[in-house]
C-alpha cells in the first residue's frame, strides 16, 4: 500500500520522494557494510594506511632511533631529486624495465599462443602447472637459485655455454655480467605470469568469431591482428601494469644475487631506498623517495592505459 502511495506521488508531481517515502529502518541500510567491512578494514590497514605513514614521514625529518620527527616541508623531496645515488638507482630500474619488460611480453605471447593451440589436454594443464612454479617461488630463494646456477666455477650455465666453446663467465664478479645476470632471472621468473595473463585473453575470444575469420582469410597474422588482439588489450595493458609494479618494487631477488654490487651495478631503486632507510637510518629521505617511486609507477601505468586500453 505504501508503494502504490508512492508511485502515485511520484507520477502525479514529479518528484521523487516526500512524506510518503519509507526509508529501510537503520539496521537494514547498514547491513551490506557489516558484509563488506572486514575486508575494506583489512584492505585500508594493509594497503592504505602504509602509503599514508610513509607520505606522513616523507615531509618529516627522522633519524630513526634518534629524536622525534620534524616537519621539514620538500626539503627530503629536493634531497631526493637532487641526490646523485637515487638518479642513478632509478635510471637502473628503468633500463631493467626497458629491457625485461619487451621481452616477457613477447615471450608471454609466444606461451599463451602455444597454450591456446589445440594439444593434448594433459600436457597443456602440465604446462600451467610448469608456468605457476617460478611465480609460486619466494624472490629469495630465485636469488639463491640463481647465485648456484650462474657461479662462475660450478653453475649449470657455464657448464651449457662450455658446451659450445664458450669459456667461463663471471656473472656475478662484473659490473655488466652481474646486471645481465639480474636481467636474465627476472625475464625468467616472471615471463609465465605474463603467459598466464595473456593466456587468459585469449580464452575471452568467442569461438564463432575466429571461425568466421578463418572463413574470410586462411593467413594467421590478419587473423590475430583484426579478430584476437583487440580482445587482448586489456590483458596486455593489465600485465603491462603488474610487471612495471613488480620490476619497480623488486628487492628480495637482486639483493640475494648481487646485494646491489658489484660497485652498485646492480643497486636498483628498491635496493637504494633500503639502504638509506635501514642502514642510514633516514627514514625522511627514505619515505619521500618511496613516494617517488609510487608516483613514478602511476604515471607508467596511466601511460599504457592511454596508450593500449583506451584506443582498443
Amino acid at each position: 500500500m505504501a508503494t502504490t502511495t508512492k508511485t502515485e506521488f511520484v507520477e502525479s508531481t514529479g518528484q521523487v520522494g516526500g512524506a510518503d517515502t519509507v526509508r529501510p529502518p537503520l539496521r537494514q541500510r547498514l547491513e551490506p557494510w557489516f558484509f563488506v567491512a572486514p575486508s575494506l578494514i583489512l584492505l585500508l590497514m594493509v594497503g592504505l594506511f602504509p602509503i599514508v605513514y610513509t607520505g606522513y614521514f616523507s615531509f618529516h625529518d627522522w633519524t630513526m632511533g634518534f629524536g622525534t620527527p620534524s616537519f621539514s616541508g620538500l626539503s627530503n623531496y629536493i634531497e631526493a631529486l637532487t641526490t646523485k645515488a637515487f638518479g642513478l638507482s632509478v635510471a637502473r630500474t628503468l633500463v631493467l624495465l626497458a629491457i625485461t619488460l619487451p621481452v616477457q611480453l613477447a615471450l608471454g605471447m609466444a606461451i599463451a599462443l602455444a597454450l591456446d593451440a589445440p594439444h593434448n589436454p594433459f600436457l597443456k594443464r602440465l604446462l600451467q602447472i610448469c608456468l605457476v612454479i617460478p611465480i609460486a617461488v619466494t624472490p629469495a630463494v630465485i636469488g639463491l637459485l640463481a647465485q648456484l646456477m650462474f657461479n662462475q666455477q660450478f653453475g649449470i650455465i657455464n657448464y651449457l655455454i662450455g658446451l659450445v666453446g664458450i669459456g667461463p663467465v663471471d656473472w656475478l664478479g662484473g659490473s655488466v655480467s652481474a646486471f645481465a645476470t639480474v636481467v636474465i632471472v627476472q625475464i625468467w621468473e616472471w615471463t609465465p605470469f605474463v603467459a598466464l595473463v595473456l593466456s587468459a585473453s585469449l580464452a575471452t575470444v568467442p569461438k564463432d568469431i575466429e571461425e568466421a575469420a578463418m572463413l574470410e582469410t586462411a593467413r594467421w597474422w590478419p587473423r590475430f591482428k583484426s579478430v584476437v588482439l583487440p580482445y587482448m588489450w586489456p590483458g596486455i595493458t593489465a600485465a603491462l601494469v603488474f610487471q612495471t609494479a613488480f620490476t619497480v618494487k623488486a628487492f628480495g631477488m637482486i639483493y640475494s644475487i648481487a646485494k646491489g654490487g658489484p660497485g652498485g651495478a646492480t643497486r636498483t631503486a628498491m635496493l637504494h631506498i633500503e639502504r638509506v632507510g635501514f642502514r642510514g637510518f633516514d627514514v625522511g629521505l627514505a619515505s619521500a623517495e618511496s613516494v617517488l617511486m609510487l608516483v613514478m609507477s602511476i604515471v607508467l601505468a596511466q601511460i599504457y592505459i592511454k596508450a593500449f586500453y583506451r584506443d582498443s
